[in-house]
């Protein structure tokens, strides 16, 4: 189902490379996995060897997903934490041997996956010398986004510091997978339209929330909300209700009767992102549905002074990495409404 990824696209078409795609030197193989993984340390458990190294990516919205192999038997550990990524490795041929609770180690081989959040646990894996891996790399931020999004919470640690294997021949995840590998576009090595990219990124990030919470026995419907201290979730209402003239975070903490720093806290611990993060997300929510509301006459600029920004330059390019869209294609729609 996925022998092909990156090689070639849906209709057979050769997948143009980015830059380099085979190496035998270690500097370029580790520049390459710095840049697309995160920095970590590789060994590799043999005398004197060289890489024969597969080094394709692609990017799908703020996922980079690769095609890569060191071609060489390799032991990876020291991953950094912050780097701020997720990794959901799934093996196309080989296996790997990775740290996992419990005594035994998780074993993957062809068609089986494994997740695990760098930025919130120690890592480490081996691979032989027949691997051949279809990796992602998803900012932590990006899952607790979707969490959020559709749950309503982030879920807490013990979510994010489960190391999970899953998956496996005629899943879901791997049907997903090969439609997202498809829609790249050969020549530009990216989904083909931002709206598409922003959708399959979606679409990821869900399937690995929920079998991910499954497999680490956490409620994505109930129960882990309620988990979160009072403060926490009267901040979110208060954040939520006054976004469009939001008060500053030690006034909310002040409100709350905490703290600044013990909210700070509780929203790492709580949600997995900052509360200044939490804010800037309802602007941006309250902001869209203001652009869908609005009436004619009223244009992106005097609907985003009415909301309190000022940097428009900034305020678009953040719009855009959340929907996957201008401001002003949203008004568009809008007008086209009316």
């Amino acid at each position: 189902m996925l022998q092909d990824a990156l090689l070639f696209d849906g209709a057979g078409r050769p997948v143009a490379g980015q830059g380099r795609t085979y190496s035998r030197d270690w500097d370029e193989v580790q520049d390459f996995c710095r840049k697309v993984y995160m920095p970590y340390k590789v060994r590799p458990t043999g005398r004197l060897l060289q890489p024969d190294a597969t080094m394709r990516q692609a990017a799908v919205a703020r996922v980079t997903v690769t095609r890569f192999s060191y071609g060489v038997p390799i032991h990876l550990s020291e991953f950094d934490p912050g780097a701020g990524n997720i990794l959901v490795l799934n093996t196309l041929r080989g296996s790997l041997r990775h740290l996992c609770e419990g005594p035994n180690d998780a074993v993957t081989r062809a068609g089986d996956s494994f997740v695990v959040d760098c930025s919130r646990t120690d890592y480490w894996l081996d691979g032989d010398e027949n691997h051949m891996q279809l990796n992602l790399t998803i900012p932590h931020d990006v899952v607790a986004e979707v969490a959020h999004r559709w749950f309503d919470f982030v879920p807490d640690d013990r979510l994010w510091t489960k190391r999970l294997a899953f998956g496996g021949y005629g899943s879901r995840w791997q049907y997903l997978l090969s439609y997202v590998v498809q829609a790249v576009d050969p020549v530009r090595g990216r989904v083909r339209s931002d709206a598409l990219a922003r959708h399959l990124e979606e679409m990821l990030c869900l399937e690995l929330l929920e079998t991910w919470a499954a497999g680490a026995g956490v409620s994505l419907k109930d129960g882990a909300r309620a988990a979160a201290p009072y403060y926490v979730r009267e901040a979110e209402e208060i954040m939520a209700r006054e976004a469009r003239d939001p008060p500053a975070i030690g006034a909310i903490a002040v409100r709350v009767g905490v703290s600044a720093r013990t909210l700070s806290e509780g929203f790492q611990r709580f949600r997995g992102i900052s509360p200044r993060s939490f804010l800037r997300a309802r602007r941006l929510e309250g902001f869209r549905t203001a652009l869908e509301r609005a009436q004619p006459g009223e244009t992106v600029t005097t609907i985003a002074t009415d909301w309190g920004y000022v940097n428009f330059g900034a305020l678009a390019v953040a719009y855009r990495e959340r929907f996957g869209e201008r401001p002003s294609q949203t008004l568009a729609r809008t007008m086209a409404k009316v």
